[in-house]
C-alpha cells in the first residue's frame, strides 16, 4: 500500500526543490521578453529564502491512510475532496495516481499567465496580442474558442477564450506571448508546479492535449488549483457563465464571439446538492484522460472546499461522480 506522506513532507521537500530545481534560471537564460514583474517571480522561486517554504507545511490537506474512500456510486479512477478552511481530507481514491489531465492543465496555464504576465495591472490585461501560427490546431476533437492567426485580442480576453470555452489555441497564444515558445512556456509551468509542491507533475503543454509525459495527480490538481484560487482573476475568470469578445481580425475587421462555460454546475445545467454553490472549476477531457473536472464550492457558512474527478467513464459519469462527492460536504 502506497504511504501517503507527501503531505507530511511536503515543507522539507518544497523548500529542496526551491534550491535544487529553480535555481537554473539564470540572468543569462530569463528571455528579455518577461516583463520586470514575470522576472521578480523568477528571481523569487529560485530564493534560497526557506522561509517560503513555511505555507506548505501549514496550509495544505494531508491525505493519509485513514481517510475514507468514496462509494461504489463514484466510478472514477480518481477522486478526492478538500477542505480550504481546516485542511482535511474528506474522501481521497488513488489521489497520487499519475494520470492524464487534460484540459484541467489549463489551470496552470491561467495561473502562470497572471503572475508572469503580472495580469493583476489592470494595463498589462489590456494588453494587445496579434495570433500567430500557433494557434492553428487541427487535432480532432480539440476544442477551441477559433481564433485564428492574425486576428487581435486582449490578454483578458484570451484568458476568457482559455478557461470558458477551453480554448487549445487560446491556451497556445498565450504561452507564446509570455514565453516566447511552448516548450519556455512550459518550463515555467513546471517550474511553478514544483514550487507549490506538485511534485508528480510533469507539463509539455498549456493545454492538455495528449502527450504520454504530460501528466499529474488528483492530489497535484488540487495543489495548483488553491493556489490560482489566491488569484481574484482567476476566481472571476471560473465563476463567469459566458463572455463576449470583440477583437480585430487579420484584415483589421472587427469580430465578436460569446465564449459560454462548459462547466454545468455553473451553467445551471447540473444542479448542486442543497447547501452548496459552485466557485467555478476546469473541465478537461481526451480519449486518453476520460471526464476530468476540478471544481471549488462554497457552503451556506462560506466554508470553501476543492473537488478533483479525473478519469470518469465520460460527461455523465463526471457530473454524477462529482455530485456523489461534494455531497458529502453538506451530510
Amino acid at each position: 500500500m502506497r504511504k501517503y506522506y507527501a503531505g507530511l513532507m511536503i515543507g522539507v521537500m518544497a523548500a529542496g526543490l526551491v534550491l535544487a530545481g529553480c535555481t537554473q534560471a539564470t540572468e543569462e537564460e530569463v528571455p528579455s521578453y518577461f516583463s520586470e514583474e514575470g522576472l521578480d517571480r523568477l528571481a523569487s522561486l529560485a530564493s534560497p529564502d526557506i522561509r517560503k517554504a513555511k505555507p506548505f507545511a501549514t496550509d495544505l490537506c494531508v491525505v493519509t491512510d485513514e481517510v475514507p474512500s468514496p462509494d461504489s456510486l463514484v466510478g472514477a479512477e480518481a477522486a478526492a475532496l478538500f477542505s480550504l478552511d481546516d485542511h482535511s481530507v474528506l474522501l481521497q481514491r488513488n489521489s497520487f495516481e499519475r494520470l492524464y489531465p487534460a484540459s484541467t492543465t489549463k489551470v496552470m496555464t491561467a495561473l502562470v499567465a497572471i503572475r508572469y504576465g503580472n495580469l493583476q495591472e489592470e494595463s498589462n490585461l489590456k494588453q494587445k496580442v496579434t495570433v500567430g501560427q500557433e494557434a492553428v490546431i487541427t487535432e480532432a476533437g480539440a476544442s477551441l474558442c477559433h481564433i485564428n492567426p492574425g486576428d487581435t485580442l486582449t490578454m483578458e480576453q484570451l484568458l476568457y477564450g482559455l478557461m470558458l470555452p477551453s480554448g487549445n489555441d487560446a491556451g497556445a497564444t498565450i504561452a507564446i506571448h509570455i514565453s516566447g515558445s511552448i516548450e519556455e512556456f512550459a518550463r515555467l509551468m513546471n517550474q511553478e508546479a514544483r514550487a507549490i509542491g506538485a511534485t508528480d507533475t510533469h507539463f509539455i503543454n498549456p493545454h492538455g492535449l495528449h502527450d504520454e509525459q504530460h501528466y499529474t495527480t488528483a492530489y497535484d490538481l488540487y495543489l495548483i488549483f488553491q493556489e490560482a484560487l489566491k488569484e481574484p482573476l482567476f476566481r472571476k475568470l471560473i465563476a463567469s457563465g459566458s463572455y463576449t469578445a470583440e477583437y480585430t481580425d487579420a484584415q483589421g475587421q472587427p469580430k465578436s464571439q460569446t465564449w459560454n462555460n462548459s462547466n454545468q454546475y455553473l451553467l445551471g445545467q447540473q444542479p448542486m446538492p442543497d447547501g452548496l454553490s459552485t466557485i467555478g472549476g476546469k473541465t478537461g477531457t481526451t480519449q486518453a484522460a476520460g471526464s476530468c473536472l476540478i471544481m471549488g464550492s462554497r457552503d451556506r457558512e462560506g466554508h470553501e472546499y476543492v473537488s478533483v474527478v479525473m478519469k470518469a467513464e465520460n460527461r455523465q459519469s463526471l457530473y454524477q461522480d462529482m455530485t456523489n462527492i461534494i455531497q458529502n460536504i453538506v451530510n
